[in-house]
């Protein structure tokens, strides 16, 4: 079933509102935005993210690793960067799996797909998985039953200014390019609006949460993104109806990359504080990154 931004905002009023915003301190960086994080995770005892890194004038990116040190997010010299635009990361296998956009050119043309690194360590990350050309947030999560959900966002003919489509794979080797091509798409989105998976979150054995964003453009081609989330069923394969959890207004003001990109959040991740509490983290406007927490964000 198809929802608008407008229908999910009005039953976002009605909610309880997210509080208590921050904004995160990065070092070792100076000069540089950072922004559209991965989700935190644990490596060799260490709470780590990765995070898009890049000057305020520029769209050349490096995926930077910072390690949380008592709140400041502390570049990791020994961790080589990506060139990869909003990471995210994963482990399939035992082994660390790291995606992002990656921007090149090709026949003299700008091209972004999403891409896959892969390895034991992060410091032994290979490339393994190509998503098809002009196909961002792509994104992958190891079952249970070790089977894989793959999500994944065309844009075009299929998936006009982008849908999620949504398979499962027996195993990475079957992840291809094609299959990423080939994926059933949700029906979520009105044509003229557009969203992303972001993260996923195996809630249950038969459900799984997804971290997403839902946008669209206004006049002069400003862009206003949402956070908002829904759960699939992995027996049905269907998305329930999609729920709205933050805007932008509720974060803390600051700056903006350009003036158009000033009502947008990037839905990094949502992570478990206690009971139905989450922290979720967000890229803020293209320049930051923010957290504030949520409610039964499902």
């Amino acid at each position: 079933m198809k929802q608008t931004i407008n229908q999910l905002l009005d039953v976002y009023h009605q909610q309880n509102k997210p509080k208590n915003p921050q904004k995160l301190s990065f070092k070792g960086v100076d000069g540089y935005d950072v922004y559209n994080p991965s989700q935190p995770f644990d490596y060799c005892g260490k709470s780590l993210i990765i995070a898009r890194v890049e000057k305020r004038d520029s769209e050349v990116s490096q995926a930077v690793f910072f390690e949380d040190n008592q709140g400041v997010y502390v570049r990791r010299e020994d961790l080589s960067p990506l060139p990869l635009q909003d990471p995210c990361i994963t482990i399939i296998d035992g082994e660390y799996v790291v995606g992002g956009t990656y921007v090149t050119h090709q026949n003299d043309n700008l091209v972004w797909y999403t891409k896959f690194y892969k390895g034991a360590q992060l410091n032994d990350l290979k490339p393994s998985l190509d998503a098809p050309l002009g196909m961002k947030d792509v994104r992958l999560l190891q079952l249970k039953d070790h089977r894989i959900a793959v999500f994944t966002r065309p844009q075009g003919e299929k998936g006009k200014r982008g849908k999620i489509g949504f398979f499962i794979a027996d195993t990475y080797a079957s992840i291809t390019t094609e299959a990423i091509d080939n994926a059933p798409l949700f029906d979520q989105f009105i044509d003229q609006e557009w969203g992303g998976a972001n993260q996923i979150i195996q809630l249950d054995d038969q459900t799984l949460g997804v971290l997403g964003h839902i946008a669209c453009f206004t006049e002069g081609y400003t862009r206003h993104y949402y956070a908002m989330t829904f759960k699939v069923n992995l027996l049905t394969k269907k998305a329930s109806p999609m729920k709205m959890i933050a805007k932008r207004e509720d974060f803390l003001e600051g700056p903006a990359k350009r003036e158009d990109l000033y009502d947008v959040l990037f839905s990094a991740a949502l992570s478990h504080i206690q009971g139905d509490l989450y922290k979720l983290y967000c890229g803020v406007s293209d320049v930051e990154i923010q957290t504030i927490e949520v409610v039964s964000p499902f």
